[in-house]
């Protein structure tokens, strides 16, 4: 069990107003809230640094724009086995949803995003990193329990 540290915040009492009903919603406390906003400060600030990461590129794009999709394959291809896999979804005659799992550095992993979403055609997209030293078990991912018997 991790140790807990207690310490005292001052803030607006409109603020403070927020952060409880925020709790609500979430069916957290106040202490919850503050650590998950704290842990995504944390996670933001690191992904800006260029560190290792895994992240998630959405995008949607007008897939009858004249050979988008064939440039959006060769971006994809271009990152080589930095794409863990990808989605394709059809929203509706006109409009295609991709889903890309990216590992890397997170800098990089921004720059190549940002390429992607400029490209014509694309019509809304974004980019979550999440470093990969936030687990504590750094690049090397985490290790599963072994089956009984297996070595």
């Amino acid at each position: 069990m991790t140790e807990l540290n207690r310490f005292g915040i001052a803030m607006e009492k409109s603020l403070l107003a927020d952060l409880d009903e925020l709790a609500e919603r979430r069916g957290a406390n106040r202490s919850e809230v503050v650590r998950d906003l704290v842990r995504a400060e944390i996670a933001r600030t690191r992904a800006q640094q260029g560190v290792p990461a895994v992240g998630s590129l959405i995008f949607v794009y007008d897939h009858h724009v004249r050979d988008l999709t064939e440039r959006l394959n060769d971006l994809q291809h271009e990152l080589g086995e930095r794409v863990l896999c990808s989605l394709h979804i059809h929203l509706d005659h006109h409009n295609c949803m991709e889903v890309v799992v990216l590992r890397g550095n997170s800098r990089e992993m921004q720059v190549e995003s940002e390429r992607l979403l400029a490209t014509r055609g694309v019509v809304h997209g974004a980019l979550h990193v999440v470093p990969e030293d936030l687990s504590g078990h750094g690049h090397g991912g985490h290790k599963h329990a072994k089956a009984k018997g297996e070595r």
